[in-house]
């Protein structure tokens, strides 16, 4: 079998089979097309004439391509994913991935804004837009229920429960999960709603001013306009809010549990991330106040 097939076969798996999301999808294809083109330039097109020692060379040439540590854990990762659904569909006797380890990096703590800077950044919102109602509505659910822009721009009607204070979200992997909603978030979409009546319950929740799906680059240029006003962090993201907001739970005492339920981690190790950057957080706080520090 070549490298094309067995790509090819595994991606049609993800789609069809797993039902993973077009996002992680196009992850896949990506990460899989750069290795089969080096595949191909080494002319090894065969699935046979990958050996672990051939994965090693890949890894150092991604290296020497100045690709980061993270980047190169990540296309590993769906490297490893391919040569596993191989193995377990005996199309290979041996998986030449089984012993290659991730390359070692320091994990970095995820940017934030500080608690005050979301008050102040709707205020903007409010002095500078003419229909403040979607922008305001956008940076609410993001920030108040710490959703990824995906599950954002997914979001229907029919998930959204105001007698409950709920949504019923989808995310990674197509898994479910409630997220509550707190009463700011649950005005700004009742006001978003008054102007934006929905006329099916499958309707999208928020839409673009057009009534179309929302798109993550349209989230992405608002999110960047308005924290470009209030922060000098370097990456400007829809993902900041998520990490804004699972930072500030657990500095106001928020169990570990509770707040990876909320995000919809699969390992409680992913969201103890958020407790190291509360911790920083005290150390800066401790420096710069306390008179022994």
């Amino acid at each position: 079998m070549t490298i094309e097939t067995l790509i090819n076969s595994f991606l049609s798996n993800l789609r069809n089979v797993s039902r993973y999301s077009e996002n992680t999808l196009l992850a896949y294809t990506n990460d899989l097309a750069e290795f089969e083109k080096y595949c191909a330039l080494k002319e090894k097109s065969k699935i046979s004439d990958i050996t672990e020692r051939f994965l090693k060379s890949y890894l150092m040439f991604l290296n020497e391509k100045e690709f980061d540590k993270k980047t190169i854990s990540r296309k590993l990762a769906a490297i490893r994913s391919l040569f596993r659904y191989a193995f377990q569909n005996d199309m290979i006797e041996e998986n030449p991935v089984l012993l290659i380890k991730n390359p070692k990096s320091k994990r970095k703590l995820p940017e934030i804004i500080s608690d005050s800077a979301f008050p102040e950044l709707l205020n903007n919102v409010e002095k500078t837009n003419e229909k403040p109602e979607l922008v305001t509505v956008i940076f609410e659910i993001l920030y108040g229920s710490a959703l990824r822009v995906s599950e954002l721009c997914d979001l229907k009607y029919k998930e959204y429960n105001s007698n409950k204070g709920q949504f019923l979200v989808t995310g990674k992997g197509n898994k479910t999960r409630i997220v509550p909603v707190g009463e700011k978030t649950m005005l700004a979409i009742s006001k978003y709603l008054e102007l934006n009546p929905v006329l099916s319950k499958n309707d999208y929740l928020i839409r673009t001013k057009k009534n179309d799906k929302l798109y993550p680059r349209f989230v992405y240029r608002i999110v960047n306009k308005y924290l470009s006003g209030v922060s000098d962090i370097k990456k400007k993201s829809p993902h900041i809010l998520r990490h804004s907001a699972a930072t500030h739970m657990l500095d106001k005492g928020a169990d570990l549990r509770a707040v990876k339920e909320i995000l919809g981690h699969e390992n409680l190790s992913t969201t103890q991330i958020y407790t190291h950057v509360s911790i920083e957080r005290l150390k800066t706080t401790y420096k710069k106040s306390h008179p022994k520090s």
